[in-house]
């Protein structure tokens, strides 16, 4: 079975288990210093949409950050190779202003610059990287903005870590071997003439540690600080990147 078909297995599975115990609510687990990123690419998102944006979401999942899109009042067409998962999105917001679409983001089932604006979070390494670069800003319009959120595989901890999740049968291993880089980084600076970046999490490995010792609140200007203080991008956990299409 190829590694994209386990993804979208697992994904199903774990779909089809919510909609079966009618829980389609999103729980976010995330600890202050690991949250402050998302809390970044919503408001970098918040920066370029309005009511009248057309959005695609790609790896929209079970909808753990569609909510947020579609609060802004856009239309957003969420999309997943996942069917339970659209579904699990489909009984969570009921809208107009939501599509769904089962899609596979390297061969996206849309015309040329048929959106305003293009989000990912944490979904770029479930395709090749190059074809779904490609995808992306063939499917933006002029002056349309991509934005992302999702981590970076420079550090070595954290690619040791991704590979027990690997070993432990929790991520395929194409997945784990796309993660985005900044040689990937570069690839959309190429592409779009100009991207803008945010690193964060130089420490996060650090985080369980930091939050027994001095809290969640603490802990995050800690982080903030190193991240601030340092040279971080190699040893970043997480980024956010915004390209607009010229």
């Amino acid at each position: 079975m190829s590694d994209k078909n386990i993804e979208k297995n697992r994904y199903n599975s774990e779909a089809q288990n919510a909609l079966d115990a009618g829980n389609y609510s999103s729980v976010n687990n995330l600890t202050l210093p690991l949250k402050k990123p998302y809390d970044f690419y919503e408001s970098i998102i918040a920066m370029h949409i309005n009511d009248k944006s057309f959005v695609l979401e790609i790896g929209a999942g079970m909808g753990e950050n569609t909510e947020f899109l579609l609060a802004t009042g856009a239309k957003v067409c969420a999309t997943d190779i996942s069917e339970h998962s659209l579904g699990v999105i489909e009984k969570r917001f009921n809208t107009d202003k939501l599509i769904t679409k089962v899609a596979d983001m390297e061969k996206l089932p849309f015309s040329d610059q048929s959106f305003d604006m293009v989000v990912s979070a944490g979904s770029l390494s479930y395709g090749d990287n190059d074809m779904v670069l490609h995808e992306i800003y063939r499917v933006l319009k002029i002056k349309g903005v991509f934005i992302a959120i999702d981590s970076l595989n420079n550090n070595p901890i954290y690619r040791l870590n991704r590979y027990v999740h690997y070993l432990k049968g929790e991520r395929s291993l194409s997945v784990i071997e796309r993660t985005p880089d900044l040689k990937l980084l570069s690839k959309y600076e190429q592409k779009f003439g100009k991207i803008e970046t945010r690193f964060f999490g130089s420490i996060s490995f650090l985080t369980p540690l930091m939050i027994r010792a001095f809290g969640e609140k603490i802990s995050t200007k800690i982080s903030d600080i190193v991240d601030k203080m340092f040279f971080i991008k190699r040893s970043a956990f997480k980024f956010v990147l915004m390209a607009k299409k010229k």
